[in-house]
C-alpha cells in the first residue's frame, strides 16, 4: 500500500472510532450492521478469495457459533468469551467434516458448494425441532435490566457492541494480511490459481484447503456468536437461511474477491444502500415483495458486467491506494479477476 493509502486507511479508522460521538442510535445501529457484514464477509473470503473454495452455505457456520455460545450461556450461566471457543469449535468441526466428505472424494467447483448448501439446509431443519434451543418458536437470550455496559458478558449499549464489532473488523483484515505473506497464504493461491501445479510442486492440497476451510469457520462462527448477543434471538428459519449465506458473500463479491478491503468497501456499498432503499419503501408507501432481493440481483448484476474485479480494484487504481494494479496483497487470476 502507498503512503496515500495508509493515510486513508488511518484517517477511516480515525473515522470510526469518533463515529458514537456524532452518531444517533438508528445510524449507530446501520454502522454496526455494516461491520458485522464486512466481518463475515471477511471470513468468507478467506475461503473463496484466498484458496479458491466456494461456499454457499455460510449460514451454517454463523447458526452454529450463535446457537452453542447462547445455549451455554442461557442453560450453564458460561459467558460469551468462553463461549466463543466452544462456538469455534462447533463449527470448525462441521467444516472439517464437509472439507473431508469434499477433498477425499474429489468433490470441487460447484458439487462443493452444493454440499455446503445442503449442510446449511439441514442444520436449519434440525435446529427448527429441537426444543431445548427453542425450535421454531426462537432462543432468547435475557436482557439484564439494570443500565450500563457489561463487556464480560457482551451486554450493554449499542456503543458497546458497534466498538466490538469494529474490533472484530480489525482484527480479521490484520489477520488476513498476516496470513496472505505467510507461507499459507502463498499455498492458498497456488492452490486457487493452479491446483495441479501446486500439488507437483510439494503443495499438500487436502491440507492448504482444509486449513482455508477451519480459518473461515471458526472466524464466521465468531460472528455467529456476535450476532446472537447484539440482537438476543434466534430463529433457524433466519439464521440458516440461504438468503444469510448470500448476504454474507455480496460484500465480498461487491468490493472484490480475494482483497483484503474489498468486503468492507462492499459491506459499506450494500448495506447503506439497503437501508436507504427500506426508508424510501416506508416513504412512498410502495413495499412490493422481493424488492429488496430484486435491487441486491441487479446490484450483482451491475458489479458482474462493469467491474467484473470489484469495485475496491477498481478505486485502488483511480486513488493510486495500491503499489500494484488493482490490490495490495493479492495478485489478478489468469483472467484478469479477483
Amino acid at each position: 500500500m502507498t503512503g496515500r493509502g495508509i493515510l486513508l486507511l488511518a484517517l477511516a479508522g480515525a473515522l470510526l472510532l469518533a463515529a458514537p460521538l456524532v452518531a444517533d442510535r438508528y445510524v449507530l445501529s446501520v454502522l454496526t450492521t455494516v461491520l458485522w457484514f464486512a466481518y463475515v464477509g471477511q471470513a468468507w473470503n478467506v475461503m473463496m478469495g484466498f484458496s479458491g473454495l466456494l461456499s454457499l452455505g455460510h449460514a451454517l457456520y454463523v447458526g452454529l457459533g450463535a446457537y452453542v455460545a447462547a445455549a451455554l450461556f442461557v442453560h450453564f450461566g458460561i459467558g460469551p468469551w468462553l463461549g466463543l471457543w466452544a462456538a469455534m469449535l462447533a463449527a470448525v468441526a462441521a467444516g472439517s467434516f464437509i472439507g473431508f466428505l469434499s477433498f477425499r472424494f474429489g468433490v470441487r467447483g460447484v458439487h462443493f458448494a452444493l454440499l455446503t448448501i445442503a449442510f446449511a439446509e439441514v442444520a436449519r431443519i434440525g435446529f427448527d425441532h429441537i426444543g431445548w434451543l427453542g425450535g421454531s418458536a426462537g432462543f432468547f437470550i435475557p436482557v439484564a435490566e439494570e443500565a450500563g455496559n457489561d463487556l464480560a458478558n457482551l451486554r450493554g449499549s449499542p456503543v458497546l457492541f458497534y466498538y466490538v464489532a469494529l474490533a472484530l473488523v480489525a482484527g480479521a483484515l490484520a489477520l488476513a494480511r498476516a496470513l496472505l505473506h505467510s507461507r499459507l497464504g502463498y499455498q492458498w493461491l497456488a492452490v486457487r490459481e493452479e491446483p495441479d501445479a501446486a500439488e507437483a510442486s510439494g503443495v499438500d492440497l487436502f491440507r492448504a484447503r482444509m486449513s482455508a476451510v477451519v480459518v473461515s469457520s471458526a472466524l464466521t462462527a465468531l460472528g455467529g456468536v456476535f450476532q446472537a448477543f447484539y440482537f438476543n434471538n434466534l430463529f433457524p428459519e433466519q439464521v440458516f437461511s440461504m438468503g444469510r449465506s448470500i448476504e454474507i458473500i455480496l460484500p465480498a463479491i461487491v468490493g472484490g474477491i480475494g482483497t483484503l478491503f474489498g468486503p468492507i468497501l462492499g459491506a459499506f456499498i450494500l448495506t447503506p444502500l439497503g437501508e436507504l432503499l427500506t426508508y424510501l419503501i416506508e416513504v412512498t408507501g410502495y413495499d412490493l415483495p422481493g424488492l429488496k432481493q430484486l435491487f441486491y440481483g441487479v446490484a450483482l448484476v451491475a458489479i458482474v458486467v462493469f467491474r467484473p474485479e470489484g469495485v475496491w480494484p477498481w478505486l485502488a487504481r483511480r486513488l493510486g491506494l495500491a503499489r500494484r494494479p488493482g490490490e495490495t496483497a493479492v495478485p489478478p487470476n489468469r483472467e484478469g479477476t479477483r
